[in-house]
């Protein structure tokens, strides 16, 4: 499939795309700072801003305390968010907009500062509201994108007996695995934050969108028939579901489409699962983009951990060493990094430093491709990767298609392929997933 995929993505012309989707494109302005090969330039982007609808540019923060909208690094975006807005003079159907929070405003003295926000009487709420126009008003933005750093699900193990999974999965609806007692009133304080937020960008013609992060139970926070006719399109960064920090003892898909009823696995850690539960409470499908993460995550491999490889992998020990090029947190990898891994080569090392990873397609095309490299006889560089490379990118694109959604949000453009280094082809899962949708 492979070839078979690159050779139609080379054929493709902008003028076929004008009638596809939603390809909303998050865009992580660090990107800009890291060094050599990781480095995306404004310039870069621009190839990629004749596939992608919307530009979401990565990331304002949330002041403690005073709740207003703020810049993570002024001394690049002073200067960058005028670079960034002023794409659209050349791709003028192209929306930017800012988003705030993701994984990225960190803040140790105040790490419930958005939870804060929402317990935030309405003059406090004000602060954030007016600071938002401002900000984007300021620097031609096209709008705001919520990604909001809410308390996340507890990690758990997949494996063990049918009693103690049946056990965790009634916990889900019950006390033991909530992290937010307050749950229920912080969704109604979410739902009238929103709608103000509404009421004053309509007035100043902003869009609103929200971003759901990975492992936020939508449960909780989100009551769907009130907010989604209040947000111009929602993404559900529906990837992520396993990490090797969350799971450090076993390595499994990440990002499946469907739910695999084996080995005791959790049946809300999929695509289909996250889709379903807002299209069942009355979101329209067209407001709904399915998020796909550009890169993958890693986890090293013992001895203990079979050499199959087959998911569930246990008897892992954590992260693997993330991407040398991006320079990222342990068990992360871009998708050039992890083509730059793998072999094509029958013959090569199977274990050692020096032996490239083993790629295994999903044949059924429904939980994602893995690569991996058996620990050695000492039980060193093992290595387990799950990822969406283009391929299972475009099978996802094909999902999309086929749910009625109204698109796919990319997560993000740093990580693809943007300098062609794998097969010469530059963005090669953005390419793939708007050929696919269309």
């Amino acid at each position: 499939m492979r070839f078979h995929l690159f050779y139609l993505l080379g054929l493709l012309s902008v003028s076929s795309l004008t009638h596809a989707g939603n390809l909303i494109c998050y865009y992580d302005s660090a990107s800009y700072l890291r060094e050599g090969l990781a480095r995306l330039h404004t310039s870069d982007l621009e190839l990629a801003m004749q596939f992608c609808s919307h530009l979401v540019y990565g990331y304002a923060g949330l002041k403690a305390g005073t709740h207003e909208l703020f810049s993570l690094n002024v001394d690049l975006d002073m200067f960058y968010y005028k670079d960034i807005t002023a794409l659209r003079q050349k791709f003028p159907q192209l929306k930017i907009l800012l988003s705030v929070g993701g994984d990225h405003d960190v803040d140790l003295a105040h790490p419930n500062k958005y939870i804060e926000l929402l317990e935030a009487n309405r003059t406090a709420q004000q602060n954030f509201i007016d600071s938002s126009m401002i900000l984007l008003k300021r620097n031609g933005f096209d709008g705001l994108d919520l990604a909001f750093q809410l308390p996340r699900n507890k990690p758990r193990k997949v494996h063990g007996s049918i009693g103690t999974y049946w056990k965790s999965f009634k916990k889900l609806f019950t006390g033991d695995f909530i992290v937010d007692p307050q749950a229920e009133e912080h969704k109604s304080q979410f739902t009238d934050l929103v709608g103000n937020l509404k009421t004053a960008f309509r007035s100043a013609s902003l869009m609103l969108t929200l971003t759901v992060l990975p492992n936020v139970n939508s449960t909780w926070y989100f009551d769907v028939p009130k907010l989604h006719p209040q947000f111009d399109y929602i993404n559900l960064a529906a990837f992520d579901f396993l990490t090797p920090l969350r799971n450090p003892e076993e390595a499994d898909y990440t990002a499946p489409i469907f739910f695999l009823d084996e080995q005791n696995r959790l049946p809300h850690l999929n695509v289909e699962f996250q889709v379903n539960y807002w299209l069942q409470n009355h979101c329209p499908a067209q407001k709904l983009n399915l998020g796909i993460a550009s890169y993958g995550r890693a986890w090293k491999l013992t001895k203990d951990s079979e050499l199959s490889g087959y998911p569930v992998v246990h008897e892992t020990f954590g992260a693997a060493p993330g991407g040398q090029q991006i320079k990222s947190s342990e068990g992360l990898l871009s998708w050039p990094e992890i083509c730059g891994k793998i072999s094509q080569n029958s013959s090569a090392l199977y274990r050692g430093e020096q032996a490239p990873l083993r790629k295994v397609t999903d044949i059924t095309q429904k939980y994602g491709n893995y690569a991996l490299r058996p620990a050695d006889e000492n039980g060193d560089y093992g290595f387990w990767v799950s990822f969406d490379d283009p391929d299972f990118a475009g099978i996802k694109a094909g999902y999309v298609r086929g749910k009625g959604l109204g698109g796919v949000a990319v997560f993000d453009l740093s990580y693809d392929d943007f300098r062609g280094l794998c097969t010469g082809m530059k963005f090669p899962i953005v390419r793939s997933i708007k050929y696919f949708m269309g």
